[in-house]
């Protein structure tokens, strides 16, 4: 399955060390003006290269436009693109040829087709993501007619967090510091550890938070295909995502209903909830408030020091990985939530359009 979406549809294709990666988007809504500046920049808050605590590896990742857009703006037809591989080192991934990598797709890769490409994971790699940064920038543009933001930012690395939520930060601090953190004082201790664990050839994890404002009443469907089971799809499908929480998510166990539950008020713009415990979905339809959920994701699983494994035959052997790696996923993930985040709603928002006359 290469594709993402109902109504706005992103089919990717591509692998990290093939010509390039790309995609097709269908169903972008016709006359949007395309912002090619603003969806370079989304792109470069993607790609490799850009800080210490990153992999070195050197991408301009220049999307090329092949159809779908006329005189600055979409036509309403299908978008076509593509962002040519410029960097590869393949031969940092001979020694692997016949090795399953710990914790990687090797193994259930190589047992599913009868075949892989070794060179970065093929498929499998994270490069792959580029593609859903270009749709996901596409769709804030299309959201951007809506007042729809989305914000995603790091909230955790290993033990150290932010101790506030959403609200108590100034969200335009986010592109500040390498981490795409916020709270200052926390990304500096964010960085110093993601810093200390590369040294030691070492990976860590953590997590992203994010928050969508100003989405409509009515986004999402009652049964299947709630709002934030698509969310949860969405994120969990990018790479090292362990997991997914909305609103108040596991922390809400520990209340009971009368400290958990959103009550309602209405005022001059409407009803609305005195708290927002749901996450901004109740019944899996938007309600209106604030969309907030996390993220989790694993430490990468590609270590700069000797590990244990076995070769294709199952033999013991030993695994020195070489090349360009992340220490930590979680500064380059960042945009990539965001996008996943966008392609989802402006999808439900189409989806919600079909329901009335």
């Amino acid at each position: 399955m290469n594709t993402i979406g109902t109504l706005f549809r992103l089919t990717s294709f591509g692998e990290s060390h093939g010509m390039g990666i790309g995609g097709v988007i269908d169903g972008m809504p016709a006359g949007i003006e395309i912002d090619m500046d603003f969806i370079q920049q989304e792109l470069n808050r993607r790609r490799p290269g850009q800080s210490g605590i990153v992999t070195p590896r050197k991408e301009s990742d220049r999307v090329e436009f092949l159809s779908g857009i006329f005189e600055g703006k979409t036509t309403g037809t299908s978008i076509g693109f593509v962002i040519y591989n410029a960097n590869q080192h393949s031969s940092d991934y001979d020694n692997i040829r016949d090795l399953y990598r710990p914790s990687h797709a090797d193994y259930t890769y190589s047992n599913k087709y009868g075949i892989r490409d070794h060179r970065g994971g093929g498929r499998s790699s994270a490069r792959e993501t580029i593609s859903r940064c270009v749709a996901g920038a596409l769709a804030k543009l299309a959201l951007k007619q809506l007042d729809i933001e989305i914000y995603a930012y790091t909230s955790q690395v290993g033990p150290i967090m932010t101790q506030g939520n959403y609200a108590d930060y100034d969200l335009s601090l986010t592109e500040s510091n390498a981490v795409r953190c916020p709270d200052l004082a926390a990304a500096a201790r964010m960085e110093e550890l993601i810093r200390t664990v590369q040294g030691e050839g070492d990976t860590i994890g953590g997590v992203i938070s994010c928050v969508i404002r100003n989405v409509p009443v009515g986004l999402g469907e009652p049964v299947f295909g709630k709002l934030h089971a698509k969310l949860g799809e969405a994120m969990l499908g990018i790479n090292a995502a362990k997991g997914f929480e909305y609103g108040m998510g596991f922390a809400g166990v520990e209340h009971r209903g009368s400290e958990m539950n959103d009550v309602f008020y209405s005022d001059e713009n409407g009803i609305h909830t005195r708290s927002n415990h749901s996450g901004g979905i109740q019944g899996g339809i938007s309600n209106g408030e604030d969309i907030f959920f996390r993220v989790a994701f694993k430490p990468v699983a590609t270590l700069l020091r000797e590990i244990e494994t076995v070769d294709a035959d199952g033999s013991k052997t030993v695994l020195k990985a070489k090349g360009r790696h992340d220490p930590c996923v979680l500064p380059r993930a960042v945009p990539i939530v965001e996008a996943m985040a966008a392609i989802v709603i402006l999808d439900n928002y189409l989806l919600n359009k079909t329901h009335h006359l």
